[in-house]
């Protein structure tokens, strides 16, 4: 059949070699329809340095055949057992059992804050809704996309970031994706550490440890609280990736139960959801597009930073339809979700005469000592299953990438707990406003140019076919060395996309105190901008290249 290829390592134009952005060794594709019809092609056996494509073998020989590096062995510097692709026997991430890891990562404090903040900024109840789910079925198409590779040759996102920005220019897009996950981790551990912080007795909370000190921004008890959390999580993942699997597994139908009845209790209580239907929109037509596109921003970047590592997951799936099936359940998820958040948050004034948006706060209301107790663990494991599985891969096989030989998964994510206590995560969630345009819309400028240009370069500029073994060598022959082991092409195109929303976000900051109202626009578009203005840039500067 046509669709049926042999990838071959050919040497055609040695000049390549010096030439900034091409790659000086070429994985050529070389198809049946490119040969004369009057030659005859006989068959011989592939001899070992020649072996099929990944895309042309079965499931059960995939892994042995994505194993094999060449002839030459993989250099040690950029290998280690969190590097090396995964085996078939390890590929058993089921549709269900990617689905059950959305449902962990949706069912947290964050995402319950996520509709009912845009409520608070004047939204119709259905409209933050609507929101919310917009924005999860656009970033559906590059969370699928940039899964693909994952699946296919069993790599993780360090590895796939080396074909496109270079084997060692990979630590830029890698390292700027674990920062954000650093920062996340720090966020999910403070809200954790606040529902330690209601189980602790009235006369303590009373006390003069629960005074603010303007120098910490927090008072000493809560990060106390804050501390004793984030010691408690650091087991989570000490088992690696196959122990973050077995948490989240199980941990999705409690939450699903938990949530199921937080909102049942709700609605009880409240006599309906009256009082959310009712919620209808403060703003006029024109102010409400101005809040919907950074608002569509936000809410994109609240998985874009999952969106570009995706891979370190459907590594693990068993399948291109697993991992499609088990991700298509995002935007319902979210959507349902948010809901609760929702109809909970507007019943609570009803129910208290006041509006009570903290889940934590809520929980610690609604019963007596063992409610309370029992609903702090479900803010503790819907905390946990988060931030593990979202916080803590990225970073840490970021890190094992930047030296195989230093970093193994355990120090990679012990050092990613550490710097989350750097980025003091009680200032960003000061109100929503900060947590809303200047966390998510700020970081979503530096997830866009990242993932535009992988997905530029796997899917027009590589075909979806890369070549195992020079995603595992130093060789200047290497496919993905590039220039000195970076692609000059992919580190222009991100930062090309960067630049446009920097005015922006230095006036969002307060460094900046006006800028003209384009720079405002671009921010406020941030995700968009960057992802398909990198993208462009670096389609542009491949193929305008002579070959």
């Amino acid at each position: 059949m046509v669709s049926k290829s042999l990838s071959f390592n050919l040497h055609l134009h040695p000049h390549h070699q010096n030439h900034l952005f091409s790659n000086p060794k070429p994985n050529y594709v070389l198809k049946k329809s490119i040969f004369p019809t009057n030659i005859t092609i006989k068959s011989y056996p592939l001899p070992k340095k020649c072996y099929p494509s990944p895309s042309m073998t079965s499931s059960s020989n995939q892994s042995q055949l994505i194993s094999q590096f060449g002839d030459a062995e993989p250099d040690p510097t950029l290998i280690n057992d969190d590097l090396k692709p995964t085996p078939a026997a390890h590929r058993t991430l089921s549709g269900v059992d990617m689905a059950s890891l959305w449902v962990g990562l949706v069912v947290g404090v964050p995402s319950y804050y996520l509709a009912g903040s845009l409520v608070d900024l004047g939204m119709a109840w259905w409209q933050g809704i609507a929101t919310v789910v917009a924005a999860n079925v656009i970033l559906l198409f590059p969370l699928v996309l940039t899964g693909h590779p994952g699946t296919k040759y069993g790599i993780s996102f360090p590895v796939l970031a080396r074909s496109s920005f270079g084997i060692r220019g990979a630590h830029i897009p890698t390292l700027l994706r674990a920062l954000v996950g650093c920062g996340w981790y720090g966020i999910e551990s403070w809200i954790g550490g606040e529902a330690i912080f209601l189980l602790l007795p009235e006369n303590v909370k009373a006390s003069s440890l629960a005074e603010s000190i303007n120098w910490l921004g927090t008072s000493p008890l809560a990060f106390g609280c804050f501390v004793v959390f984030w010691l408690l999580q650091l087991g989570t993942f000490w088992n690696g990736i196959e122990g973050i699997r077995q948490l989240e597994k199980y941990a999705a139908p409690v939450l699903s139960l938990l949530t199921l009845s937080l909102l049942m209790w709700s609605y009880v209580r409240a006599g309906g959801f009256g009082h959310m239907l009712s919620l209808s929109s403060k703003l006029s037509n024109s102010e409400f597009w101005a809040l919907f596109f950074p608002s569509l921003t936000a809410n994109i970047s609240f998985w874009a930073t999952l969106a570009l590592n995706i891979p370190d997951f459907t590594r693990y799936a068993k399948s291109q339809n697993d991992q499609i099936i088990g991700q298509a359940g995002l935007p319902v998820f979210m959507g349902a979700f948010t809901f609760v958040g929702l109809a909970v948050t507007s019943s609570t004034t009803v129910i208290f005469g006041e509006v009570i948006s903290s889940p934590i706060h809520l929980l610690g209301r609604i019963g007596g000592i063992w409610t309370k107790i029992l609903a702090i663990l479900g803010i503790s494991l819907a905390t946990i299953t988060t931030n593990v599985a979202a916080n803590v891969v990225a970073p840490a096989n970021a890190l094992v990438n930047l030296s195989p030989s230093t970093f193994t998964f355990r120090r990679g994510g012990l050092l990613t707990a550490l710097l989350g206590i750097a980025f003091q995560p009680w200032r960003l969630l000061q109100s929503s406003e900060s947590f809303v345009y200047t966390w998510l819309v700020g970081y979503s400028a530096l997830m866009g140019p990242i993932a535009g240009v992988i997905l530029v370069d796997y899917y027009l500029i590589k075909g979806a076919e890369l070549s195992m073994g020079d995603l595992y060598t130093l060789s200047p022959k290497g496919a993905y060395y590039y220039f000195d082991g970076f692609n000059v092409a992919a580190i222009g195109a991100l930062v090309l996309g960067l630049l446009p929303v920097i005015p922006g976000f230095l006036n969002k900051l307060g460094f900046l105190r006006s800028v003209p109202q384009p720079f405002v626009l671009i921010y406020n578009n941030a995700w968009f901008i960057s992802f398909f203005l990198a993208a462009f840039v670096y389609w542009l500067m491949i193929t305008l290249t002579p070959a």
